[in-house]
């Protein structure tokens, strides 16, 4: 008899640490790339509460934090996870927006050895994306138009707009269920005047949204564990790998009876805690209003979260960077087409730079992630030609700075600002704004960067895409740079000795162009 395989897996969690409440998910990844959630847990905190209201997180909700905290970590050794490895803790804005959220940061590390990430509205937005995917096939009537997605927080709403499975833009709102019903409790009025004052603060939003979105209708998806728990009371027992199709008018008349509570009557009738209670209302009326905007008679409610997103992303290990990173390029492009970027030169010297970056990397040794930071500063490096021809490298910083780009965090957002403002003229400077503040590890790839952009836009000297696959071959004194398939290079030559300048500074190597025909010597 053939004994049984043993079942191979690896037990993983993850935390988030949200406005309102500390919630924890346990799932187990399977070999064949499987996930089983397991238990979740949550805890009400006034994280939120005070980072809204004050700016600042008390010192005494830094410690029921802390002991949310510890506690997690001790059924995480019950169940086997190992804490450093396995389990990821983030934070979203009531602890972004707080003033002393490095010191909260440093009270954490100190007291459960967890590592709190602070996740940005870009972060979210791209583990959003990611956890979607698995809809898009098995829907194709739902992901086969223009498709609104929408999670609210407790201190924002996060917002997806698709056309199909491409986005065309994301947006994180100062609008959550706990933002929200803060902002109103000193007001006293009956529960349909409340109702009316909270739209009052919703509609700037669906405002905004009405000014990035011309078509009137779209379908509209959301997400989160409020409105999955509206669902679930509305329709029954939900199924938990299948969206739901939620009827606007019964939501209504659910959100119309929760309105007419204080938190604690709804605690009591639903059994949940005062935390979730506070916040249930508001956040379906949220859902509520941008649905009526985009036409949507039904809701499709996804059966994901945040947590559930981010152990995908821990599954598959970097296998999903591909799917994302063609949205990242995507939004970098829709920018550069919106301030009229020579679109063939662009797409030509983004190539070239990403082959440099690839073929030279124990020349340059940085990291892979900044594969992706090339990549859009070489789509972006003339999008300051819409402001002037002159000091376009300047406006362009300006420009980037002052976009959106899909799935790119602040940080990042920086450092493509700077290489494009140090694409051609002058080189970094400890006096230049920005770059003076960056880490030396950034201030130096920054350069890094910008040197093989420098190369790449001079092998496109012409514009006319003549070369667009290389090969590089480098020597202890020289970087020799063949044109594959292109045996007449003298223009691009003249180019690269002009813009090489700053790579052999920076490198000691002096990068040299050659035709396919000319031979190693």
């Amino acid at each position: 008899m053939n004994a049984t395989p043993e079942k191979t897996f690896r037990r993983v969690a993850v935390i988030d640490i949200g406005a309102s409440s500390v919630r924890m998910q346990v799932a187990e990844i399977f070999a064949d790339g499987r996930i089983e959630k397991l238990d979740s847990y949550s805890q009400g905190v006034s994280l939120g509460r005070d980072s809204f209201s004050s700016g600042e997180i008390s010192r005494a909700t830094i410690e029921d934090s802390v002991s949310v905290l510890r506690s997690f970590k001790d059924i995480l050794r019950t169940l086997r996870v190992d804490p450093e490895r396995d389990v990821r803790v983030i934070a979203t804005s009531g602890l972004r927006e707080a003033t002393n959220r490095l010191a909260f940061q440093d009270r954490v590390a100190i007291a459960t050895g967890f590592e709190v990430e602070t996740y940005e509205s870009a972060d979210v937005h791209r583990v959003t994306y990611l956890g979607l995917q698995s809809f898009f096939a098995r829907y194709p009537t739902i992901f086969d138009g223009d498709v609104a997605v929408c999670e609210v927080g407790g201190g924002t709403t996060e917002f997806l707009f698709l056309k199909g499975i491409d986005i065309v833009f994301s947006r994180t709102f100062r609008l959550g269920a706990l933002r929200l019903r803060g902002s109103l409790e000193s007001l006293d009025g009956a529960s349909g005047r409340m109702r009316q004052l909270m739209v009052s603060r919703i509609e700037p939003a669906v405002q905004q949204i009405q000014h990035l979105v011309h078509d009137e209708t779209a379908a509209y998806l959301a997400m989160g564990g409020d409105i999955r728990f509206a669902a679930q009371k509305i329709l029954g027992a939900l199924n938990n790998q299948e969206l739901v199709q939620l009827p606007v008018a019964r939501l209504e008349q659910f959100a119309d009876q929760l309105l007419d509570l204080e938190p604690e009557q709804v605690a009591a009738r639903y059994k949940l805690s005062l935390a979730d209670s506070q916040t249930l209302g508001p956040a379906l009326l949220i859902h509520l209003v941008l649905a009526r905007r985009f036409g949507a008679t039904t809701i499709c409610v996804a059966p994901i979260n945040l947590r559930d997103s981010l152990i995908l992303e821990m599954s598959l290990q970097g296998r999903a960077a591909q799917p994302i990173e063609a949205q990242i390029v995507r939004s970098a492009e829709l920018l550069g087409r919106k301030f009229d970027v020579d679109h063939e030169h662009a797409i030509t010297v983004a190539s070239l730079a990403c082959q440099l970056f690839e073929q030279l990397e124990s020349l340059h040794r940085l990291p892979p992630r900044y594969r992706i930071v090339i990549h859009l500063s070489a789509l972006l490096h003339e999008c300051g030609l819409f402001v002037s021809s002159r000091s376009h490298h300047k406006h362009g910083m300006y420009l980037i700075l002052n976009s959106e780009l899909f799935g790119i965090s602040r940080s990042e957002q920086e450092l493509i600002a700077l290489v494009v403002r140090y694409h051609r003229r002058a080189t970094p400077q400890p006096t230049h704004e920005i770059y003076v503040t960056l880490a030396r590890e950034q201030r130096i790839a920054v350069a890094k960067l910008a040197a093989i952009l420098r190369v790449a836009k001079a092998l496109d000297a012409t514009r006319r895409q003549r070369i667009s696959a290389i090969s590089s071959e480098l020597g202890a004194s020289r970087l020799r740079i063949r044109a594959e398939g292109v045996a007449e290079v003298s223009a691009e030559q003249v180019e690269i000795e002009q813009d090489g300048q700053m790579f052999e500074d920076l490198f000691g190597i002096r990068p040299e162009l050659v035709g396919s025909e000319q031979r190693s010597g």
